[in-house]
């Protein structure tokens, strides 16, 4: 997908693994499995690695994003919403209809934004992070 010039976003591929395994903290036979999966998606921008989207799925069937990174230099250009509309409109060709994502309850900035891109809180559980930090999940219909 080409939505802004120089703005490439695109399903990862097993050519990618080397620049993937740099900006995750898993092990790579992990990450092979996920883009095996279709479970990462990438943003480039003018050739250099800007960002990505991990997703698995809860209970094997409905859609969680896993991780959501923007380097900061490409920060505030509206391309997370890019990356995540592009994982939407995945889904929704595969037949989902909802995305469910999460954040701890300490961090303003990451609910802000899950409110921004049209996520609703959908519950809490208390307790689950290090230091018994709850985490707040989100819904989004898709």
């Amino acid at each position: 997908m080409n939505n802004k010039e120089g703005v490439l976003i695109r399903i990862a591929v097993p050519a990618d693994l080397d620049m993937i395994s740099k900006r995750s903290g898993l092990d790579e036979e992990v990450l092979l499995r996920k883009i095996e999966a279709r479970e990462i998606i990438l943003l480039i921008v003018n050739g250099v690695p800007a960002g990505q989207i991990q997703m698995g799925f809860l209970w094997s069937k409905i859609p969680f994003i896993e991780l959501i990174t923007i380097d900061s230099t490409f920060r505030n250009r509206g391309l997370s919403r890019s990356l995540l509309g592009f994982l939407e409109d995945d889904l929704r060709v595969r037949g989902y209809e909802v995305l469910y994502s999460s954040s701890q309850v300490d961090e303003p900035a990451p609910q802000a934004w899950h409110r921004h891109m049209g996520f609703e809180a959908c519950g809490v559980i208390s307790g689950l992070n290090e230091g018994v930090i709850g985490e707040v999940f989100f819904r989004k219909a898709l």
